[in-house]
């Protein structure tokens, strides 16, 4: 197990024993509950095309409010990636009379207004994973930029000598998405003077077609001799540019993150380079408790919200960043195996089989 593994082991074990503080310390306050009313949370997340979100997020955020506060109410919206309807959906939860809103924002900066709403209404906010815009009360996500600068540096590590002679093609996400911004600057501070960049594209929504189809210009405009591999923000970009690189012949470096199952099947493959793994549990769990402790009147303790940030709109919020960790195919067993995001006999299906047993999956 590698040293970065380890740590980022250790730490999500530190979150889920201040998660445990956290939530003795809310037993050791009967009345708490009753004094407040009835504990009632809206989950907004923004959309469903990226793999986490139906399959780790919600049931992992569902299950710890449910874990702290049995009774609780739990209002799910999913925005489909529409701005627009993600505010409708806040307003909804008003409402409703949820009194904490647990938001993964479709537009950090146009879920303002709706964050301020409920502000107003006396309703509490946390950001989870994305930092929205407006008076939010807490946040919960990973250390965005690091995840840039462990991206960037893979891909270097993986060029070599060839970052000297070629060119590489960036795909950086959606531009409404405030992690996308960092992940694009943390990506620049390592690459930045040490190999050139051919063409770089934002994409609206995160959407894999549109990275394909970003991707298949790219080549047609830099030429596939001069490419010599592609940053790309996470697993579903990658999707898309893997595509347009198997069309067109090539296999050069490629990013990603998220660890989703076809990325850490391309792992096995050769066809994707490196993915980032952000271990859902403790972010959820972590968001959840936060929720609870909100909707029962707490105050948030220092141990759950150990850091600051400042959003967009300029507000300090109270925060808790996550250590992202560097997936490849030599440590599958130890990261995504080992915590439960996938079975081995999910990964390794019949088309996978030999890759598996070359990297002792199997």
């Amino acid at each position: 197990m590698t040293r970065m593994v380890r740590g980022a082991i250790a730490l999500a074990g530190a979150v889920a024993l201040s998660l445990g503080a956290v939530a003795t310390s809310g037993a050791e306050q009967p009345g708490a509950d009753s004094a407040q009313g009835e504990v009632k949370i809206g989950l907004l997340l923004p959309e469903s095309k990226t793999t986490r979100y139906e399959k780790f997020d919600r049931p992992y955020i569902e299950a710890k409010i449910k874990e702290l506060a049995p009774d609780a109410q739990i209002d799910y919206y999913n925005a489909a990636e529409s701005a627009t309807t993600q505010q409708q959906q806040v307003n909804t939860a008003l409402a409703k009379g949820d009194k904490v809103l647990i938001l993964d924002a479709v537009d950090a900066k146009s879920i303002q207004s709706s964050v301020q709403k409920a502000r107003d209404a006396g309703v509490k906010v946390v950001a989870y994973d994305r930092l929205a815009q407006g008076p939010v009360d807490a946040y919960v996500s990973y250390d965005n930029r690091k995840v840039g600068e462990l991206q960037g540096q893979a891909l270097l590590d993986a060029l070599g000598d060839k970052a000297e002679t070629g060119q590489i093609v960036m795909h950086n996400g959606s531009p409404t998405d405030p992690n996308a911004a960092e992940f694009k600057a943390g990506a620049h501070s390592v690459l930045d003077g040490k190999v050139k960049i051919g063409k770089e594209y934002d994409t609206p929504n995160w959407d894999p077609n549109n990275a394909n189809q970003q991707m298949s210009g790219a080549i047609s405009a830099l030429g596939k001799e001069n490419i010599v591999g592609v940053y790309s923000a996470n697993d579903g970009l990658a999707a898309g540019i893997a595509t347009a690189l198997k069309a067109a012949g090539m296999n050069v470096p490629l990013t990603g993150q998220d660890a989703q199952l076809d990325a850490i099947q391309r792992l096995l493959l050769g066809t994707q380079t490196i993915t980032i793994q952000k271990p859902y549990k403790p972010e959820a769990d972590a968001a959840a408790t936060m929720a609870v402790n909100l909707a029962e009147g707490k105050e948030l303790p220092k141990s759950l919200t150990p850091t600051t940030v400042t959003s967009g709109s300029g507000e300090k919020v109270p925060a808790t960043l996550l250590t992202p960790i560097v997936v490849t195919k030599d440590n599958i067993k130890d990261t995504v195996v080992k915590d439960d995001m996938y079975t081995v006999q999910e990964i390794c299906t019949p088309t996978y089989a030999a890759a598996c047993k070359e990297a002792g999956l199997q």
